[in-house]
Order: C-alpha cells, then structure tokens, then sequence
C-alpha cells in the first residue's frame, strides 16, 4: 500500500517560512535577504512564499507579529504558575528558549527588524501596535504580581510596562552594538537590581 502524503498546512509552510528567513536574515543580512532564498531555504518555490506573503515586508510585519502573539501566551503561562514578581522573574531566567520563535531565541534579530520596518514611515503605525501590545502585557504582569505588594506609593502599571520596555529594548540595542560588555542577561539582571533598590522586592 503506497503511503498517503500529507500537505503541509499553511500554520506550518508559514512556520517554516518563518524560520527560513531568521537565518537568511542572520547570514545575508535583512536589506540583503532575497525571497528566493528565503523560500530555498524553507523548501519551498516562489510560489509557495507568495501563496502566504506578497513582499518580503508582509513576512517580516507576520513574524513580529507572531513573535508578540506568542510572547504574550507564553508570559501569561508563566504568570498563571508564578503569582509573585520574583519568581515570575526567576521562571523567565531558567525558561528554555530553545523552543521559541525565531525572534525569541534571537532578540538582536527581533531588534534589527524593528529598526528595519521602523525606516519605512508608513509602516510605522504597525510597530506602534504592536510595541501597545507588548506594553498592556507587561502591565498586565506588573499589576497582577505586585497586587498584594504593601507600598507608600500607587504604583502605575502602565507607565512602569514603558520603563520595563525601554530598558530591555536599549540592552538589546546596546548587545546589537557592543555584545563583548553588555551580556546576555543584563535586561533581567537590571529588572532584578532595580526591584531591589526600589523596595519593591520580596522581603
């Protein structure tokens, strides 16, 4: 009996595609990455890339798109086990990255890419939805892991999910730039040293 051949689905030609244009981009450069080889590299025709994406900007809009959707399941997974800023903190050091999204087990690439789709001012208002999505989860975060927390102050959410942002943004962009002094974990190390110097640790 010949064996059935099963077609992929789009969920995973997409996934594929996804994964195919990280390493093009990583090795070619994302200005320099052509769709051609993006779809050898997944294995697939030109056909099959345009039957998914029209332009190599669509793809790259999908993937930071992707990369947010997935990034916020998997923060609120962590967070329905990890009630307490601290451990939350812990559980994202000790999280294996290995079965992330291309963007996820590489944030200097997640980074170029911003920049990439930031030059292009019409397709700012995309990075910018995307940028509030990322802000209302890390507030969302802040807000349900410091609920209980006694403080002099009323915290502010939103504006702290901003600051949180911005400095693990700059540290990328910082390890973009100079990877020899800005280690691998200096976001969660600052986020841990400034919890501590603002009294809102754990006791």
């Amino acid at each position: 009996m010949s064996r059935v051949r099963t077609r992929p689905t789009r969920d995973d030609t997409r996934d594929k595609l996804f994964e195919a244009a990280a390493r093009v981009f990583e090795a070619d450069g994302i200005g320099g990455a052509s769709i051609e080889a993006i779809a050898a590299a997944a294995g697939f025709t030109r056909g099959a890339f345009y039957s998914n994406f029209k332009s190599k900007d669509e793809l790259i809009i999908a993937m930071l798109e992707d990369h947010v959707e997935q990034s916020i399941r998997r923060n609120m997974d962590i967070l329905a086990q990890h009630d307490n800023l601290d451990d939350f903190i812990a559980a994202l050091k000790s999280m294996d990255r290995s079965k992330q999204d291309p963007l996820g087990r590489s944030p200097l690439l997640h980074m170029e890419m911003i920049l990439f789709v930031a030059r292009a001012e019409k397709r700012r208002p995309e990075l910018a939805k995307r940028l509030r999505a990322r802000r209302k989860l890390v507030a969302d975060i802040v807000e349900a892991t410091l609920k209980n927390k006694p403080s002099g102050e009323t915290l502010n959410p939103p504006w702290m999910a901003s600051v949180v942002l911005a400095l693990e943004d700059g540290f990328r962009l910082h390890r973009l730039i100079d990877p020899e002094t800005t280690p691998a974990d200096s976001f969660l190390r600052a986020i841990t040293d400034l919890r501590r110097r603002t009294g809102l640790a754990s006791d």
